[in-house]
């Protein structure tokens, strides 16, 4: 059956259709995400900024902020609509994509290797390359949709054709080279967790050349994939060369993970896992020690990760009024936040953001009992003297310290970062401060995804689509003008906005009483039902 080329990829058609149905709400949800994104974006800076003088001093402002070149790429095109949004959102939307391949991609390949469904599925006629081929045809088809949605939402909201087309074309090239390199990793690694952290360490590295790239002479950017996207120059007088550079790559990795599969075994990698110590840690056999070592990759990760985009954050702090000082629309923006100075409201909303992606890390976390039980690993460690209770504090003490942790050193980054662009160092404290009120509303969500792990395991995924909702009210609430009960259901929207607010203590305690009783609830669900 797996003899010829044609076998090889037997019941690929069945096994592409059968991932769509029942990963359809992860994918909507991505999809919609990164549409969504952009669509807001596009709104956004057409009421920023109604006319042209308007554009033009964002252009002043924006040309040589190192700051913001850093965060968003290069100023390419800012005297018109459509480089602000590419300037805006561009780098961001195509790390978002970057991500959407890395997890998705990882998780239909080496995770159902891992989970050892593959090795089913192979028992059936089904072809040796199946499997993988469905999940990139599958994310494939993600990334090319994005893409075209992209391309629809700029001509629909009425920017040129042309720099549309090469935005969307941006976003869905660099998607699939994305998924193509990770595709490459998991045929080198057997660890799920490994894949996702090379995936992001390409991720960073590609932002972290771009962004040395973009602030000196752009030389360097070339060496970065993030960098070949927006050397197309989307609504910048587009230049369309560049591309082939990312379809080059995208191919050259896709027929590299195809030779590499056919030299490991099923199950394995190319790399074979170093051998750990004879004698294991004390500290390994207890559920929170494995909890610990289990999750700990994660952790550094995410922290790394966020302390680079408070640095961004913190760096442009000193300048935001200068920033905006032009544009009225803006101004009133951000004033229509709540009291204090515009710096005060900057610092708001920053940590708003900064709390709504740490949940990510926290949903994460949490939702590792869940994968836990499904992989079968739970049973293996419940057979030991541990409770089930135990086995998910185990991760639960992740999930909430580590987005503690996550959450001051964002504070210390902002602020660090700030004082060394002002050279003052009086924002510090006040950003750990306010990093720290928001920790409260990442817990809630953390409450939440255990509540549905313990009394309705089926639906835990649905964790994602609650923060995403919460993103959609905290980014675009005020854009999309969204009523004052709809912002109301986000927990982010009830933290005191200090410091340009008094910083009261009653809404933390709340939040905080609400986490609890929702962790309670999730963990009896979880000692009273059946495991798997």
């Amino acid at each position: 059956m797996t003899g010829s080329a044609t076998g090889a990829f037997t019941a690929t058609g069945s096994l592409t259709r059968f991932t769509v149905r029942r990963d359809r709400v992860r994918i909507l949800v991505w999809i919609g995400a990164i549409a969504l994104l952009v669509a807001s974006t596009v709104a956004s800076v057409q009421g920023l900024y109604p006319t042209q003088a308007d554009l033009d001093a964002a252009a002043v402002a924006s040309q040589d902020n190192a700051g913001a070149i850093i965060f968003n790429g290069p100023p390419q095109g800012l005297d018109t609509v459509g480089g602000q949004v590419a300037f805006q959102t561009g780098t961001f939307g195509l790390i978002l994509m970057g991500l959407m391949s890395v997890f998705m991609l990882g998780r239909l390949t080496r995770g159902e290797e891992e989970a050892g469904r593959v090795e089913l599925v192979r028992s059936l006629p089904v072809g040796a390359h199946a499997s993988p081929a469905a999940a990139l045809i599958t994310v494939a088809a993600m990334d090319v949709v994005s893409g075209l949605l992209v391309v629809a939402v700029g001509i629909g909201l009425g920017l040129p054709v042309a720099g549309s087309v090469a935005f969307g074309l941006s976003f869905a090239t660099f998607g699939l080279l994305l998924a193509a390199v990770t595709a490459v990793v998991a045929q080198i690694t057997d660890n799920t967790r490994v894949v996702y952290g090379i995936g992001g360490l390409v991720l960073g590295t590609s932002f972290l050349l771009r962004a040395i790239g973009d602030i000196g002479d752009g030389t360097v950017s070339w060496l970065s994939p993030i960098g070949w996207a927006q050397k197309t120059r989307p609504w910048a007088g587009e230049v369309w060369w560049p591309f082939l550079l990312l379809v080059g790559a995208t191919a050259l990795c896709t027929w590299a993970a195809l030779v590499l599969s056919r030299r490991r075994d099923l199950g394995g990698g190319l790399v074979a896992p170093r051998a750990g110590p004879a004698r294991a840690s004390a500290w390994l056999g207890g559920p929170f020690g494995l909890a610990g070592r289990l999750q700990r990759v994660s952790v550094v990760g995410w922290t790394a990760s966020l302390a680079v985009l408070a640095v961004a954050y913190g760096s442009i702090a000193d300048s935001i009024q200068d920033f905006v000082e032009d544009n009225e629309a803006l101004t009133d923006i951000i004033a229509a936040q709540g009291g204090g100075t515009l710096i005060e409201q900057y610092v708001v909303m920053s940590f708003r953001i900064l709390a709504l992606i740490a949940a990510g890390f926290a949903l994460q976390s949490a939702l590792r009992i869940r994968s836990e039980e499904s992989a079968g690993r739970a049973e293996d460690v419940l057979a030991t003297p541990v409770s089930r209770t135990r086995l998910a504090l185990g991760h639960l003490v992740i999930a909430f310290a580590g987005s503690l942790g996550i959450m001051v050193v964002s504070g210390l980054a902002f602020g660090l970062a700030d004082a060394a662009v002002r050279g003052r160092s009086d924002l510090i404290t006040t950003a750990v401060v306010a990093a720290l009120t928001y920790t409260p509303a990442v817990w809630v969500l953390v409450g939440v995804t255990v509540a549905l792990i313990g009394c309705a395991p089926r639906l835990s995924p649905w964790a994602w689509g609650i923060l995403a909702l919460c993103f959609v009210i905290g980014m675009f609430g005020q854009l999309l003008g969204l009523p004052g009960w709809v912002e109301g259901l986000s927990p982010f929207q009830r933290v005191p906005e200090y410091p340009a607010a008094d910083l009261e203590p009653v809404p933390l305690v709340v939040l905080s009483g609400v986490a609890l009783g929702l962790t309670t609830l999730g963990l009896v669900g979880f000692r009273r039902r059946d495991v798997g």
